[in-house]
């Protein structure tokens, strides 16, 4: 647990700054293993968990799924059999903010109680 899976998001409108350079290592550190990628010049957070099968994929899918809802935040989100591949980026700032990484680590605390990890 770290301060990220405490906070709430905020309210993020075509307005709102992105992440920072330099905020953007230091915010990193609280997620790890979550990787950069970049698509359509619009960086994006993104992890894949491994599942032992589809149920199990499924179920983490969905508890992301209800997060997700309750903080008005959504991510991309790819189920296979044994795999989910979670992306997180603001859509309306067409980059990070600091929801993004909220997300990521309370995804990560998600996948730390998710039945069927691998």
């Amino acid at each position: 647990m770290n301060a990220l899976t405490q906070a709430h998001c905020e309210a993020c409108s075509a307005g709102a700054p992105q992440v920072s350079d330099a905020e953007l290592p230091e915010l990193l550190k609280l997620i790890p293993d979550w990787n950069i990628e970049v698509r359509d010049s619009i960086m994006q957070l993104e992890k894949v968990y491994l599942f032992k099968n589809f149920k199990h994929a499924l179920a983490f899918t969905n508890a992301v799924g209800e997060i997700s809802e309750a903080e008005g935040h959504h991510p991309g989100l790819l189920t296979e059999w044994g795999k989910v591949t979670v992306t997180w980026w603001s859509h309306s700032i067409k980059g990070l903010h600091r929801n993004d990484f909220i997300m990521a680590a309370r995804t990560d605390e998600v996948a730390s109680t998710a039945e069927g990890r691998k």
